[in-house]
């Protein structure tokens, strides 16, 4: 790639960094917990508050102007809450059966209302693919701006929140009010998705979420070396991916999306031989 293409993916390339950094750290969170699909449920019910954002006269029909992004996040706000009061009640209906029926009604949701206007296809296909290739720079240290101040906060209540991801029974033990905590947790998550989703679309935030923390399982038992592992391939991907892009000229979310779904299949079956050679290594005199 020359220079001139370089300095337009510039923009793109800076933000798939933020992004891998925040969601790497979330996305340890969310498969500790077995929520896997929270991250698509949140980002669908964002998705439909922005739809019917589109549909208040006050906000001009622009999908950029900020009261669909606050309308956006506020009904992410009502995802958190109903999904922390859910786990907080003792009750048989598991939480990933509510993650799911909030992500199938809202989609479902987003469709009937795209139905009634027009873009219908093109507006669907921004939600789930995103086009990362048209932020802004002023987009790009916006959303650095939120998740600096979101990862401030998860770090200095890091313990608590790791605590109530993999042990929850033992936070109730200690006194600390689970449900508080969970929907302090959802919320945050909940504003990292909107600002994520408005940029790249749903499926390729929950591949930055799931996909680099599953990967680093497979390598790493330790909280920072997961994350270690999850963010480089997180970041590498994504920088493969839109080589991909731009070298065939292919969809980026799409393209990324995929090339996320082809390096955990090679990292998933270079793990055993590694251990191997590992073994025999060690073996030797």
């Amino acid at each position: 790639m020359d220079w001139a293409i370089l300095q337009f993916l510039a923009p793109a390339i800076v933000a798939s960094l933020i992004i891998a950094g925040i969601h790497a750290y979330l996305g340890l969170h969310v498969v500790e917990r077995g929520v896997i699909f929270v991250d698509l449920s949140l980002a669908q019910i964002a998705a439909l508050g922005a739809t019917l954002a589109l549909f208040v006269p006050a906000f001009g029909g622009d999908p950029h102007s900020p009261g669909v992004y606050w309308m956006s996040l506020g009904f992410t706000f009502v995802g958190a809450a109903i999904f922390a009061i859910i786990k907080g009640q003792d009750v048989r209906i598991p939480q990933e059966a509510i993650i799911g029926i909030s992500y199938a009604v809202a989609s479902a949701a987003v469709i009937v209302a795209m139905s009634q206007s027009t873009g219908e296809s093109e507006h669907l296909r921004d939600m789930l693919v995103g086009n990362i290739l048209s932020v802004s720079w002023d987009e790009v240290w916006k959303t650095a701006a939120v998740y600096v101040v979101i990862g401030a906060f998860h770090f200095v209540f890091r313990e608590r929140f790791l605590l109530i991801s993999m042990n929850p029974a033992g936070a109730e033990a200690e006194g600390i009010s689970v449900r508080f905590w969970d929907f302090l947790f959802y919320a945050s998550f909940g504003v990292v998705v909107t600002r994520s989703v408005a940029i790249a679309g749903v499926l390729l935030v929950f591949c930055y979420l799931i996909v680099p923390s599953v990967a680093a399982m497979l390598y790493a038992n330790r909280v920072g070396s997961r994350l270690t592992v999850g963010w480089i391939m997180g970041v590498a991907t994504s920088m493969l991916g839109m080589y991909f892009s731009v070298l065939f000229d292919l969809p980026t979310g799409a393209t990324i999306v995929c090339t996320f779904g082809a390096v955990l299949m090679l990292m998933a079956a270079a793990r055993p031989l590694l251990k191997r050679g590992g073994r025999n290594a060690s073996a030797r005199p």
